[in-house]
């Protein structure tokens, strides 16, 4: 409220000192609109002042017959509008013009919600920030239904996604907090509940309709640009901002709905009761609770339900992430079922894999039996490989292997041996050592590499001794450069003198 006395300054010094409307505002401290007002008011409601003429005033009938009809017309195109028929006054003050004669519509009254206990609840999502969780940055949820007659708040937080599976999940909690279900449940034209709106005709989401009939209860959208149909949610947020959010420290997402299950049955449900501030909703909410439906039997599944197919690794990527899977489930479709806790793995009706959720992004979860499985079976297949071209190349072998299994000897170990010794000294060679070998009762590679050197020296051959190269490329493809014959010459005299 303005005082009387500023007031009578405000149309002194514009009327009798001609001050400008800005210069008025900045000498007494209020907004440049509050002195248009007052001098609006003086000019209507008396008729003994007049606001300066301007530029414009020419052309105000066309400016208020086109603003009639183009009430949303932006000043803009108007003022080149007006330009076009002559008037050479700046922009910036054209606006203000503007702005004091526009249409405004006329102001709507709203009728007071009142609703019976446990008739209705209003049901909305809280955006709450960014969370960065190891190289993830996940955007943190906060899903909140009120009891339209008790007010009685229910609060959960979710990361990343306000998707479906998370937005059902908060009606299974909420619900299970209540100890029963409204009547009704208003949305305001959520992607998670409504897919398409055109006026009156509304399409939910068809996992949203088998929810509501699985709990028997209502789901109504409210009118497009109708916050106030669903002002209580809307309310119930702000204040959830202000009294729990604002300043809460947290370890992680379990802690924060710790914390905000403890607010809503505390601090929240101690507030005075709006209907009755005598009262207080807790006491609102105990008599409401008698009013709800009844849960049903069992809880309506909301994991989070996706397909995927494995490629070559034994993983399925989920939400940035990857899970293992059994190695001999790769190659396959898969289907993952998540919650905020935990993720599922099946093929077909069975589990293969349950691992812990992980909100990072690009981490591996395994499981140690996956991969102890994964590193035997190529063990395995290593040795199978060895085996079988041991078989085909030296036949003499398969008695060896043989009498090695009944001596206890480890098999993977004699069949890489073997095979050395085959890349080395050739497969007639190797026949011959191993038969001996055989003969002897000595089933190990060390003793049929023995039985290949005395073979050698016994022709008269010199030991074999592989050429083994380093790695290092540079020293693999380079060249030795050939030497005269006069250099050796030199180096025998040294020797012999």
């Amino acid at each position: 409220m303005i005082p009387k006395q500023t007031e009578a300054g405000i149309l002194r010094l514009f009327h009798a000192e001609h001050w400008p409307i800005q210069t008025i505002a900045n000498h007494f401290g209020v907004h440049h609109s509050v002195v248009r007002r007052i001098l609006k008011v003086d000019q209507e409601g008396t008729g003994a002042a007049l606001l300066r003429p301007t530029l414009a005033d020419p052309f105000l009938p066309f400016m208020r017959e086109t603003l009639e009809k183009y009430p949303r017309l932006r000043a803009s195109r108007l003022h080149q509008m007006v330009r076009e028929r002559g008037y050479t006054g700046a922009q910036s003050r054209f606006r203000e013009i503007v702005a004091s004669i526009r249409p405004r519509p006329a102001a709507e009254a709203y009728l007071r919600l009142h609703v019976l206990p446990g008739e209705q609840a209003q049901v909305d999502w809280g955006h709450f920030g960014k969370v960065t969780i190891g190289k993830a940055e996940r955007k943190l949820y906060g899903f909140v239904m009120v009891l339209s007659w008790s007010r009685a708040i229910f609060l959960r937080f979710y990361l990343g996604s306000d998707n479906t599976a998370n937005f059902l999940s908060g009606h299974v909690d909420a619900f299970a907090a209540f100890g029963g279900v409204p009547r009704v449940l208003l949305y305001d034209n959520l992607k998670s509940a409504v897919i398409e709106r055109s006026g009156d005709t509304i399409r939910f989401n068809d996992t949203m309709l088998a929810f509501a009939g699985h709990y028997r209860y209502e789901p109504r959208p409210v009118a497009i640009a109708r916050g106030n149909e669903k002002g209580r949610v809307e309310r119930a947020i702000r204040y959830i901002r202000d009294s729990f959010f604002a300043a809460r420290r947290w370890q992680d997402l379990d802690d924060l709905n710790t914390q905000a299950q403890s607010w809503c049955s505390g601090i929240a449900e101690d507030r005075k009761w709006r209907e009755d501030p005598s009262r207080t909703v807790r006491d609102a909410f105990a008599e409401e609770q008698g009013h709800l439906l009844a849960l049903p039997d069992n809880p309506y599944p909301t994991e989070d339900r996706i397909e995927v197919r494995v490629g070559k690794t034994p993983y399925v990527r989920f939400d940035l992430n990857d899970y293992s899977v059994p190695h001999d489930h790769v190659r396959r479709p898969l289907v993952v079922l998540a919650t905020t806790a935990t993720v599922r793995i099946l093929d077909g009706n069975g589990v293969i894999a349950v691992h812990p959720r992980s909100f990072d992004k690009g981490a591996q979860i395994e499981d140690l039996s996956h991969v102890q499985a994964l590193v035997a079976a190529k063990r395995a297949a290593r040795t199978h490989r060895g085996l079988d071209r041991l078989h085909h190349a030296v036949p003499a072998c398969d008695a060896l292997i043989a009498l090695a299994a009944e001596h206890g000897r480890n098999l993977g170990a004699l069949t890489v041996g073997l095979n050395k010794l085959l890349d080395q000294y050739g497969a007639g060679a190797l026949g011959a050592a191993v038969t001996e070998a055989v003969s002897a009762g000595t089933p190990h590679a060390a003793a049929v590499r023995q039985i290949l050197e005395r073979h050698r020296y016994e022709k008269g051959q010199p030991p074999s001794s592989p050429l083994v190269l380093p790695d290092d490329p540079r020293l693999r493809q380079s060249g030795i450069p050939p030497r005269g014959l006069e250099a050796y010459t030199a180096l025998r005299s040294e020797v012999e003198a």
